[in-house]
């Protein structure tokens, strides 16, 4: 069983501290949590919503529609309302009389009776949500004593006062919904996909940090910079993005792991840094959180339009390792396996991301927060007859880094394996097989897709990156409803191995290909690497991201 909650108003009215009280304590009360945030690009005004969907087994994604509207503005209840499911409730900041399925409280007034002001309105309107569900209001006491420890026990005490009162009041009008009960679920640390990439780049030793800030990107940026005491990163807002992919070339030429993050504008300056990066073979690490494009695009909204770009950015040839997490759990352990790939192959290696992703939390097992950093490859630069760019059988030279007694040389024209610029053919053509050859070694480490569903599924759903969580519940929906279906997920989008890739599809017999953009882009490369034939295709690009009921209404026309 699950429902979904949905507090809306303005941006700057307290959607998202509101959410987070709630989201907190629902999951410190035992239950899997799961939420996603629609926003304005506006610091104020404008209609922003978070969703908090909850449930008596794991969560994959978010609902269209919902069973508890906190409308904190009128204009919120008047355009979100349609979406309310017909035994729903909605739950009004205000004074309007109630009716049939709509209950107003004034939060803002019990808070001013408590501590003289509003600022506890959120914390009232958490306990009517609690006194709703049906919960016990200590659950929301207990968390809002954790949350607010460092405050003080007076700012604690009126805080329980102010939840208690909303949940008084809420229970004077004897409405309920039908809720999942608590206490089904043992974890409690809600993260989000920007978190977690995050906390995976610094438990793999990442020393060093710059990015431009550009949402969806930022939250990761912000989460370096909130561990970079505890794990020593040192974190630099750059000028420009420019400038953020230079520095982190200068700081992995001289043997620092180190990364940028951006979205799709900030990578298109990045191009020329990149394609540096190629030239001089550098462990390059650049988190890409895309949004909707072209130009600035819908800058706080959700797609899946870069990937294409991913794969051809950079001027000339050289290789590269695209990954596209598509939990949590995967921007954890994918951040980790980037930056291990980029130091073994000494290339750049990308990690795709969006809005959706970024933004969205769950609670899932605490990840490791133990210090664990990846081997950097590096040699011993003490031989005196040391080539930084040694043609080597699998491509990888060795790698020393300035300061020893070996001169290390490097330039971004072609040269030779010394280092030093060539216009020599034959040198052209062995150091440009020599870097190609790398991608046979990460074609060789190819992250197999994720089959779930099941194994004699007439409708396969193939998917990449944040698309798993949605087409995973459309599988259980489809097959609840007995349509025998099944999901491919990709993490890796680039290198493909299309033997392993065909393997998977062999017995479907309908694919169907999921995609956050308008043209298809996941398909196409599919099909130019002889991995699919025939399929169909279901895509979103309104900025918003996929749910299970699209998916399923998409496949049963």
């Amino acid at each position: 069983m699950n429902i979904n909650l949905r507090i809306a108003g303005e941006a700057g009215q307290g959607v998202v501290s509101l959410g987070e009280i709630l989201s907190g304590a629902l999951a410190a009360a035992g239950l899997h949590v799961f939420t996603g945030k629609s926003y304005m690009s506006r610091i104020r005004g404008g209609l922003n919503w978070t969703d908090i969907r909850i449930g008596s087994s794991e969560l994959f994604g978010l609902r269209i529609r919902t069973d508890l509207l906190v409308a904190l503005t009128q204009e919120a209840l008047d355009l979100l309302r349609d979406d309310l499911n017909s035994d729903g409730i909605a739950l009004l900041d205000g004074d309007t009389p109630a009716e049939n399925g709509l209950l107003a409280l004034n939060f803002s007034g019990i808070s001013k009776d408590i501590c003289g002001s509003d600022l506890m309105a959120n914390t009232a309107a958490a306990g009517a949500v609690f006194a709703l569900l049906g919960y016990n209001p200590d659950l929301l006491k207990n968390y809002l004593n954790k949350i607010f420890a460092k405050k003080g026990e007076d700012i604690i005490a009126k805080n329980c006062q102010a939840a208690l009162a909303g949940y008084n009041a809420a229970a004077e009008k004897n409405l309920k919904l039908s809720a999942p009960a608590a206490g089904v679920c043992q974890y409690e640390q809600l993260i989000s996909g920007a978190d977690a990439a995050g906390l995976g780049a610094a438990t793999a030793g990442v020393k060093f940090a710059t990015a431009y800030p550009m949402s969806p990107s930022t939250a990761t940026f912000n989460c370096l910079a909130a561990v970079s005491d505890k794990y020593g990163i040192v974190v630099e807002q750059a000028e420009d993005e420019i400038a953020a992919v230079n520095m982190v070339c200068g700081a992995v030429y001289a043997g620092i792991p180190a990364m940028t993050t951006t979205s799709g504008g900030g990578f298109a300056l990045m191009c020329e840094g990149l394609s540096l990066a190629g030239m001089l073979e550098l462990p390059l690490f650049i988190l890409l959180a895309q949004r909707p494009a072209p130009a600035t695009g819908m800058p706080t909204r959700t797609a899946q339009e870069d990937l294409k770009f991913a794969i051809n950015a950079g001027h000339g040839e050289f290789p590269r390792a695209i990954y596209a997490p598509g939990t949590q759990q995967q921007s954890y352990d994918l951040a980790r396996l980037a930056i291990e790939t980029a130091h073994h192959y000494q290339t750049p290696v990308i990690m795709l991301s969006d809005q959706f992703l970024q933004d969205a939390e769950k609670n899932i097992a605490p990840l490791s927060e133990d210090y664990n950093p990846v081997d950097r490859h590096l040699c011993d630069n003490s031989n005196p007859g040391y080539k930084r760019y040694e043609l080597t059988a699998n491509g990888v030279s060795p790698r020393a880094v300035p300061g020893g007694e070996a001169m290390v040389v490097c330039d971004s024209d072609e040269h030779t394996e010394e280092g030093h610029l060539s216009e020599d053919f034959s040198v052209r053509i062995a150091m440009q097989k020599k870097r190609m050859t790398k991608a046979d070694g990460l074609l060789a480490e190819f992250v197999h897709p994720e089959f779930f569903g099941a194994v004699d599924a007439k409708t396969i759903l193939i998917c990449w990156g944040s698309t798993y969580g949605p087409c995973r519940e459309a599988v259980e929906q489809l097959n609840l409803e007995g349509h025998a279906a099944a999901m491919l997920h990709f993490s890796q989008v680039w290198p493909l191995d299309p033997k392993i890739c065909k393997e998977f599809l062999e017995n479907s017999r309908r694919a169907i290909v999921i995609e956050g953009n308008y043209t298809g882009q996941f398909a196409s490369i599919l099909r130019e690497q002889q991995i699919i034939g025939d399929h169909e295709l279901i895509t979103r690009y309104d900025g918003l991201p996929f749910t299970a009921e699209y998916i399923v209404t998409e496949v049963l026309k």
